[in-house]
């Protein structure tokens, strides 16, 4: 079994009745027209490879299938918003997650459409899965520099030097990390991204933000800050401080039923943290 993701990049002018198809797909089609509202799909197929083309799908025949029956969701969803003139929070984004899916599910042969992301603007995503659609994922990323060292007491300095290279420098060294969280909760529920960016900043960014880790961060003070560490570290921060954040439509989140996969009432659970060394090595943590 193979899992292939597309991303198919679009924008949308709210205030003209339709967009000009475009030819940069790169940049984005349909291709918006003066300041428009972009948007980037992602569609995670699972299947098996064809053996004579070693494809699952075409990935061309994904770019035309969601802008023949996705694209167009958003692009009304939109249009009827903004002539409103009413928020689109993320329940009703996620409503059109759901419209979306239902216009692909049966449009990529034998090949099962498992999951449908679309990204807010490129540092933030709304997601579901192939959970029914039931369960909703908000991931974010942040940054922050702090310097480490990596070192083992029981080595000495030449077996130090060859398990972790450059790393071993006794001076240490810094990276600009970037981590990404992601919380899942059912579908129907408001979540404030103000509320979500001000836990991550307060129980894990300051605490690790230009900091030597080894020295400043006490649970590195024993255990080396590789980034498996720390993203282990990052979920420990961040594990149960999420439950207060979401409200379904008519109340609290308390008032929903328990979640899919038992994790309580419909409360914001954290789902994954994911910390980038460098933009090629990253780790991800899923407690």
């Amino acid at each position: 079994m193979h899992k292939l993701c597309r991303y198919v990049r679009f924008s949308i002018n709210p205030f003209l009745p339709a967009d000009e198809p475009g030819f940069n797909s790169f940049a984005s089609r349909p291709a918006g027209e003066g300041l428009s509202v972009f948007l980037e799909l992602g569609v995670e197929l699972a299947g098996v490879a064809d053996p004579a083309t070693g494809l699952i799908v075409n990935v061309s025949d994904i770019d035309r299938m969601v802008r023949e029956c996705a694209v167009p969701v958003f692009a009304d969803g939109i249009r009827a918003g903004y002539k409103a003139a009413r928020h689109i929070g993320y329940n009703e984004l996620t409503g059109f997650l759901k419209s979306a899916w239902a216009g692909l599910a049966d449009k990529f042969g034998r090949a099962q459409l498992s999951k449908l992301s679309l990204k807010l603007n490129p540092f933030r995503t709304l997601a579901v899965d192939e959970m029914g659609c039931a369960m909703v994922y908000f991931s974010e990323k942040f940054e922050f520099a702090a310097s480490h060292k990596l070192w083992n007491e029981q080595f000495d300095k030449q077996q130090n030097i060859k398990v972790f290279g450059k790393c071993a420098n006794a001076a240490g060294h810094g990276h600009n990390y970037v981590v990404e969280v992601t919380v899942r909760s059912p579908a129907g529920q408001a979540l404030r991204s103000s509320d979500f960016e001000k836990v991550v900043h307060q129980e894990l960014i300051k605490a690790v933000d230009h900091k030597n880790l080894n020295e400043d961060v006490s649970e590195f003070r024993q255990t080396n800050p590789t980034v498996e560490n720390i993203a282990v570290f990052a979920w420990n921060k961040l594990v149960g401080m999420f439950d207060e954040l979401t409200t379904g439509r008519f109340g609290p989140s308390t008032s929903l039923p328990a979640s899919p996969d038992g994790s309580g009432t419909g409360k914001a659970v954290l789902h994954c943290v994911t910390v980038w060394e460098t933009d090629k090595t990253y780790s991800s943590y899923y407690g």
